[in-house]
């Protein structure tokens, strides 16, 4: 009687490890879609930084927030990117909509495209620009999972 060892899988266990990976598969290629948007609305927000600065340079030069002549009367620039239009102003408040495939991703995914900043006053008008907000009461239409965590 001579014993015979079992060399390699059998087909059952290479079926398991299929069907592992396919669910991993399942579960990882939704959550990194999700991240790669969120990295290109980071661009929005980056978009803004500038135009935020400027804005509120405009607000202490002048004690009121820019209202008219959107973008040269805040100084922000009108340059667009890859995935963000050029900011608008308008009454102190910075909205940047998304463009080129950000645009296509978001729209597809049932979310809005713009993002807004609303400046935060101390104490109502005249008192200093203490930080902006975000949220979608402060103009913005992306969906909450894309915003940055101070935006949610």
């Amino acid at each position: 009687m001579s014993k015979t060892m079992q060399k390699g899988f059998t087909l059952i266990e290479l079926m398991i490890v299929i069907a592992i990976i396919g669910i991993l598969a399942a579960i990882a290629i939704p959550a990194y879609q999700d991240y790669t948007v969120r990295a290109k609305v980071s661009e929005l927000v980056d978009s803004a930084g500038a135009c935020k600065t400027s804005v509120e340079e405009v607000y202490q030069a002048q004690g009121t927030l820019p209202t008219t002549g959107g973008n040269p009367d805040a100084g922000c620039s009108t340059q667009a990117t890859l995935n963000a239009a050029a900011p608008a102003v308008a009454a102190g408040r910075i909205t940047i909509t998304a463009a080129g495939t950000l645009n296509n991703q978001l729209t597809a995914a049932g979310s809005g495209n713009v993002l807004g900043f609303a400046p935060v006053l101390a104490g109502g008008a005249g008192s200093p620009i203490t930080g902006w907000g975000c949220k979608a009461a402060d103009g913005s239409t992306i969906a909450a999972k894309y915003l940055p965590g101070s935006c949610r």
